[in-house]
């Protein structure tokens, strides 16, 4: 309600391992939240045109408003994640991201967005269980795609493309903040919590809503 009424820009970022909480902790921040105010932003692989735009493009129609709270479940930090270890990018593009995505992020941060970054760290074994939780329900078996089967091969080269990524990204105007998240409840709770502490929000005071009688026809 402060941020509607502030007229405030906020972006947030939601990257980590496969099966680190992520969608849990988006889901619990904005179930009470107005959706034509928070919106989540989770892109689909680009299409063949998309891959031919300028790498941010993709993303700069979905940054906030004045008013607006945009989540992104996964962003523009694809390419120095999956689309390294995978081999979905260049050496040259990835080296350019990597170059580039500060500037892009100063220049975010310049027009008024407050910008926001998490990663969710998983251990190893939390994460293969909860994969196996995954293959064993039913109602989960969504959540399992083929990039997740393929993380569990390559854990060291996630490993590597993650510290390389906040060693030119992790920046003092735009830090990474680590959430540990093999306990999820705590996870969830402790990300919440840093992220209120984020934002400096005030109570917005609103008129008593008094319901009318019902008229009788």
């Amino acid at each position: 309600e402060w941020v509607i009424d502030s007229g405030k820009k906020i972006a947030i970022i939601f990257e980590g391992r496969d099966a680190a909480g992520k969608g849990g902790t988006i889901k619990r921040i904005t179930e009470h939240l107005n959706p034509r105010y928070c919106k989540v932003v989770a892109l689909a692989a680009p299409t063949e045109k998309e891959k031919t735009q300028w790498y941010f493009q993709r993303y700069v129609p979905y940054l906030p408003a004045g008013g607006e709270i945009v989540i992104f479940d996964r962003s523009w930090y694809n390419r120095s994640g999956v689309e390294r270890v995978m081999g979905f990018c260049t050496e040259k593009e990835y080296i350019n991201f990597l170059q580039t995505c500060p500037e892009f992020e100063r220049m975010i941060i310049s027009s008024g967005i407050q910008l926001i970054k998490y990663w969710f760290s998983v251990s190893s074994k939390e994460q293969m269980k909860r994969f196996k939780g995954r293959v064993e329900d039913p109602t989960k078996g969504w959540k399992l795609s083929p990039m997740d089967l393929e993380s569990v091969k390559r854990w060291d080269d996630y490993s590597q493309a993650k510290d390389n990524m906040f060693e030119h990204t992790d920046t003092q105007f735009s830090p990474w903040y680590v959430v540990e998240s093999d306990n999820k409840k705590k996870a969830r709770i402790n990300c919440i919590s840093h992220l209120l502490s984020q934002i400096e929000f005030e109570e917005v005071e609103h008129p008593e809503v008094i319901l009318p009688e019902r008229v009788q026809q």
